[in-house]
C-alpha cells in the first residue's frame, strides 16, 4: 500500500462509492449546454452545445481522488477538456478571483481562479477509458485532484467567474471553504481567518 499517497484520515476501498446529494439527472444531449458567464473579459456569455463541447481539445490525466467521506482512489485515469482550454476560449476578466462551478439542480462549488486553471484540472467525460457512469457525473464532471471530491462537481452545466469568493452548496452547509485533503480541511469549524467568506 503506498501510504505516502494517502492524505491523513483516508483509506483505499474495494470499490468506488457514488456519493452525491439528490437524484441522478438524465442526460439529454439535444438539450445539454455548458455556459461560461459572470466576470468574463468581454463581460459576455459563452455557450457550448454537446457537439461543440465534445469537439474541444482533450487531454488525459492520471491522479488520485480523495473523498471527504474518507476514501481515496489511487491512480484514476481521467480524460476530458482542460479547464485552461475552456478559459482560453472564454477568458476571465483580470478582476476575476474565483469561480463558481454549477451543476444540475443548482448544486455548486467554489474555487479560486488559480486552482480552477491549474494544469491538473479538467472537465472530464471519461474515467479509466470509458464514459463516466451516470452516478459518477456523466456527461461532464470537474476533476480537481488537489481538493476533496465535493469540489470535483458532477453534472457540470456552468462556470461563473466571480470578483469575490462565495461559498458553494456544501461550503454553505458546514464543509471547509478550501477543502485541501493534505491539511485535512473537512469542515468549516476548522477554518482560520481568511480561509473563506463568513457563513450566512
Amino acid at each position: 500500500m503506498p501510504e505516502h499517497r494517502l492524505p491523513p484520515g483516508q483509506h483505499v476501498p474495494r470499490g468506488w462509492p457514488a456519493v452525491h446529494y439528490g437524484p441522478v439527472p438524465r442526460f439529454r444531449p439535444e438539450r445539454w449546454d455548458l455556459r461560461v458567464y459572470g466576470m468574463t473579459a468581454s463581460l459576455g456569455e459563452y455557450r457550448w452545445t454537446w457537439p461543440d463541447f465534445a469537439a474541444l481539445p482533450r487531454t488525459d490525466l492520471t491522479a488520485d481522488f480523495h473523498c471527504v467521506t474518507r476514501f481515496t482512489r489511487l491512480g484514476v485515469c481521467w480524460s476530458g477538456v482542460p479547464t485552461s482550454e475552456l478559459a482560453a476560449l472564454a477568458p476571465p476578466a483580470d478582476s476575476a478571483t474565483h469561480v463558481m462551478v454549477w451543476a444540475e439542480y443548482g448544486y455548486s462549488a467554489n474555487l479560486p481562479v488559480a486552482d480552477f486553471l491549474a494544469s491538473d484540472v479538467l472537465l472530464a467525460t471519461h474515467r479509466d477509458g470509458a464514459p463516466l457512469a451516470a452516478e459518477h457525473g456523466h456527461p461532464v464532471r470537474l476533476v480537481v485532484p488537489r481538493r476533496y471530491g465535493w469540489k470535483s462537481v458532477k453534472w457540470v452545466r456552468a462556470i461563473e467567474y466571480l470578483d469575490a469568493d462565495r461559498r458553494g452548496f456544501w461550503e454553505e452547509r458546514g464543509y471547509h471553504n478550501r477543502g485541501d485533503p493534505w491539511r485535512e480541511e473537512r469542515y468549516s469549524y476548522q477554518e482560520e481567518p481568511g480561509d473563506g467568506p463568513p457563513l450566512a
